[in-house]
Order: C-alpha cells, then sequence, then structure tokens
C-alpha cells in the first residue's frame, strides 16, 4: 500500500495533514468525506459527478501536476460561488503519488 500526505484546510481554517491512498482508486473529494473534515451533506452531494460544487477546493500550491480541468468541471465552476484562479472540484482531482505534499482549502459552503 502507498499513501501520500496531503494538507487539508477545512472551513474553520484548521489544517489536517491526512494519508491518502494511491491505491485504491479514490479521488480528493473522498479522502474529505473519509476524514470527516466536513459535516456530513456538505461536500459531494452529487456523488462526485461534477455537477454540484459542493466540493469546491483551492489548490494553494500550484507546482503539483493537476490533471486538466474536463469541461464538465469548468461548467459547474462557472456556475459556483466563492471561485477563484486556483478553484478545483476535488471529486475530479484522482489520489495519484504526483500529489504528496499538496495542500488545498475548502471553499466556503454555498448557502
Amino acid at each position: 500500500m502507498s499513501d501520500i500526505k496531503i494538507t487539508i484546510i477545512d472551513r474553520e481554517g484548521e489544517a489536517h495533514t491526512v494519508d491518502a491512498p494511491t491505491d485504491m482508486n479514490m479521488n480528493l473529494m473522498e479522502v474529505i468525506r473519509s476524514y470527516e473534515l466536513a459535516p456530513e451533506g456538505t461536500i459531494g452531494i452529487c456523488g462526485g459527478m461534477a455537477m454540484c460544487a459542493s466540493c469546491q477546493c483551492y489548490v494553494m500550491n500550484l507546482e503539483h501536476m493537476l490533471p486538466e480541468q474536463s469541461f464538465e468541471e469548468e461548467d459547474m465552476l462557472d456556475q459556483a460561488f466563492f471561485v477563484e484562479d486556483n478553484s478545483r472540484l476535488s471529486c475530479q482531482i484522482p489520489i495519484t503519488e504526483d500529489l504528496d505534499g499538496l495542500e488545498v482549502k475548502l471553499a466556503p459552503e454555498s448557502t
């Protein structure tokens, strides 16, 4: 099993450095949910289909090689609140060894 370290800053501003497995075909949203870093029902509402933007996060260190945004992800971010230049949908970021040391901050919950 190969784990990497990812730092996730929750919506209260607290940083959590967590282990994320690279061999389980998970995405970043699933890691956030598995560590319960956002209240139940406030992240991943669409189940990771890039249809709700509830899992929006800000990538704090842009030197990591992230997959290119799909049309669906760009479209969803165009409709989301609190979007920044470094916004991504965490459900669209697969956990790979390249992400070791990644730091993300959860976007505020849309109300």
